[in-house]
């Protein structure tokens, strides 16, 4: 019984090692093709989403260094919120949970898409 069980462990052995060996073998082309993917990329274009809202605007920065733009979208936004209170009867300093908080100002935000 003994040499049933140290001879399937010896074989269980032997199979984990091989298939070990297999993956080793199997893994330096992987790298290979990996380097070739790094390669190509420094010489592919650069892409950037850069976002500007409630009237601010820094786009002419980015042109000047050379950016292109791809695509420009404008969304409105909400700039600044305020506090009013709930009723007529409501002190906000005293009580917390009669305190509303509305949207104050509304801007637009402008999405630029560049490429380099």
């Amino acid at each position: 019984m003994k040499t049933i069980k140290q001879f399937s462990q010896i074989f269980l052995i032997t199979i984990f090692l091989s298939s070990c060996s297999s993956a080793i073998n199997k893994e330096s082309p992987i790298n290979n093709f990996e380097d070739n993917i790094n390669e190509n990329s420094n010489s592919e274009k650069k892409r950037m989403e850069i976002k500007f809202s409630c009237g601010k605007d820094g786009i002419s920065e980015y042109l000047d260094d050379g950016w292109l733009i791809l695509k420009e979208d404008s969304q409105e936004k909400i700039c600044t919120w305020k506090s009013v209170p709930a009723t007529k009867d409501c002190d906000m300093e005293k009580d917390k949970g009669c305190k509303i908080t509305k949207p104050d100002k509304i801007g637009k935000e402008k999405i630029y898409l560049l490429e380099k």
